[in-house]
């Protein structure tokens, strides 16, 4: 069993914060060259690891902020339920404890849904944001997915990859079928997100999915143009929104076509548009 303290090879600092009664477990990678620091928030069930060669690519250039939300990982569950809007207040208010005023946040699934929510909840500490596989509504989701989602049990994931990461590295490794229940009702729960709060959201943003994804490819544009996107840039000029949808690409499986098999485009896309000059003020 791996030891939950143990140092990730490739992490330069790791730690545990107190974080709204979470002892909230976080790595940094890459070295502070100046530039704004990341904030890469991983999907349901997984973990920092969970990245691949997107978290080396990024820290390349940047230092990156990884943690593990509740139940996640190396962080203990709580007494309360997973919502995006509590994992939203966590991840803000791990950054205030480790002093940084401000990041570019990118999320995937889960986590890119963490990082709209912060970008709503806590738009001081939003620079900017990428948004990959992930809706501002429920309804976003592939109807083959609401469909399944009841079905889930911690049965199912019997001596899954998903499941055994978990029992190597969480605190409590008996709470796996407590995440499996916690997560059931966040997807189970419906949600729409009000377009006034999305109006607002002042950080530029990107959004990405893959054309067979879990997101329906409609809602993606739909947020894309909430956001400020979809006009004609010939005549209007270039929003500060982006949309990328990836060819034949999935959510997650089979091995090779999920949206994270695809570092080189995403890292082709993202610290383009992160190191691009922030708008300027109307």
């Amino acid at each position: 069993m791996t030891d939950p303290m143990t140092r990730p090879p490739s992490a330069s600092q790791h730690g545990y914060a107190p974080v709204n009664g979470l002892q909230m477990y976080y790595e940094i990678h890459g070295q502070q060259t100046g530039g704004t620091p990341i904030l890469l928030l991983h999907g349901a069930y997984m973990s920092t690891g969970a990245f691949g060669p997107l978290l080396p690519g990024l820290a390349a250039t940047r230092q990156l902020i990884v943690p593990d939300p509740q139940a996640h990982g190396r962080t203990a569950d709580a007494d309360r339920p997973i919502t995006y809007e509590g994992l939203a207040d966590d991840s803000a208010a791990l950054l205030g404890h480790l002093g940084v005023a401000q990041a570019d946040v990118v999320g995937y699934s889960m986590g890119g849904a963490t990082a709209l929510q912060m970008a709503v909840r806590h738009p001081q500490v939003v620079r900017k944001l990428v948004s990959i596989s992930a809706s501002h509504t429920s309804d976003g989701a592939q109807p083959d997915l609401l469909a399944m989602v009841p079905s889930i049990s911690p049965e199912m994931f019997a001596g899954s990859p998903l499941e055994t990461g978990y029992k190597e590295i969480a605190p409590r490794p008996e709470d796996f079928p407590t995440l499996v229940h916690k997560l059931k009702t966040l997807d189970m729960t419906p949600f729409s997100w009000p377009a006034t709060d999305l109006q607002r959201v002042t950080a530029p943003t990107m959004i990405i999915i893959g054309d067979a994804d879990a997101i329906q490819a409609e809602h993606a544009v739909e947020l894309f143009r909430l956001l400020g996107g979809g006009g004609m840039g010939d005549l209007a000029g270039l929003s500060s929104a982006r949309l990328a949808i990836l060819p034949g690409t999935t959510h997650f499986v089979p091995p090779g076509s999920g949206i994270l098999d695809r570092p080189d485009l995403l890292l082709a896309m993202t610290p383009a548009f992160l190191d691009e000059p922030l708008p300027e003020a109307p």
